[in-house]
């Protein structure tokens, strides 16, 4: 196998790695207005996701980091093109870290609700962003013969993405959902498996439109056994939450995740942008890579330093696996 065709594989592990972890982190911030009923459920929910979401984060970066090295044109044309939405979902990734850190600085109301509402719009907005972004790259977006974007904002505004970024965000939230019930208590607990039940049927409805869709437009055998996998586990989450099931629950919706996400990149491959003017101009793990000798590198240091990221963030978990609820929460909350 190739080495551009390993680090395409890579990225997709990459990607797939930061929306399982960064899918309930976001899920979890947009329950905080749906799910929460008075600031103390808000700070349960925040602290259950507290340890871990600078964490997650790291997945975004590895991976855009990866696809920097590896795939240069891409880059450079997927970040000129998608400037403006990328760059919203940069700033709102800045704020909601900020927010985490200074909502319970100060006491008064105001200044934690201000907050609070950051941590809602912040996490929704990427949530349905990030698909929007997605949808367009499988799509096909106006790239020209110098491999350089030619469209407009509007352009990326079209139903398959906007379908796109629904699916991504009630998915997110679902997951969300899902993990709440896992890593709480008491009276939260038993409603974030309802709404998480009611999430999941949405959820369904969109991902089975948004997957049919893309299976019918640029699908192949292999993509139609990843939709399967993600359509049967999706079913599976939705049963596992309605049974109590939780830990059975949040697998299942990672593996719909997971299975997604290896449906998109395989619907693509070999190419990583296609154009829509002219397939011929598309970008592909061939002349959008880096040199052989820059892969070879890049392939040494992943095999080193991957082992140890991986050790390190599921110890983070292990340490903070315990379940929370209002009761742990000081008064001074």
């Amino acid at each position: 196998m190739e080495l551009h065709t390993v680090w395409f594989i890579l990225i997709a592990v990459l990607w797939t790695g930061y929306f399982f972890l960064e899918g309930f982190d976001f899920g979890v911030g947009v329950l905080t207005k749906l799910l929460a009923r008075d600031r103390v459920e808000k700070r349960v929910l925040i602290n259950t996701i507290g340890p871990v979401w600078d964490g997650n984060e790291v997945w975004l970066l590895t991976a855009g980091g990866a696809t920097f090295a590896a795939f240069p044109d891409w880059y450079a044309t997927l970040f000129s093109g998608f400037y403006l939405p990328l760059l919203v979902i940069l700033l709102c990734l800045i704020v909601r870290g900020v927010a985490f850190e200074y909502r319970a600085k100060r006491p008064e109301h105001r200044w934690q609700h201000n907050w609070e509402q950051a941590i809602f719009w912040t996490s929704l907005i990427p949530a349905a962003l990030w698909g929007v972004a997605f949808g367009n790259i499988v799509r096909g977006v106006e790239i020209d013969a110098s491999k350089e974007y030619v469209g407009g904002l509007f352009d990326l505004l079209n139903p398959y993405a906007l379908l796109g970024g629904a699916l991504t965000l009630t998915l997110f939230t679902f997951h969300g959902a899902v993990f709440t019930a896992l890593k709480t208590v008491g009276d939260i607990r038993a409603r974030a498996r309802r709404l998480a039940w009611n999430l999941g049927l949405l959820t369904a409805v969109v991902a089975l439109v948004f997957l049919t869709w893309t299976q019918a437009t640029r699908g192949d055998g292999t993509s139609m056994v990843a939709m399967g996998i993600a359509v049967v586990a999706l079913v599976g989450a939705i049963g596992a939450i309605k049974a109590g099931r939780e830990g059975w629950s949040f697998a299942l919706s990672g593996v719909t995740i997971a299975a997604a996400v290896a449906m998109l990149f395989l619907t693509l491959f070999p190419n990583v942008m296609p154009s829509s003017l002219d397939p011929a101009w598309s970008l592909t793990v061939t002349n959008a890579s880096s040199s052989p000798y820059t892969l070879k590198i890049m392939t040494w240091c992943a095999a080193v330093a991957t082992p140890l990221v991986l050790l390190y963030q599921g110890w983070t978990y292990w340490v903070f696996r315990k379940r929370i609820g209002t009761q742990h929460i000081a008064d001074a909350h």
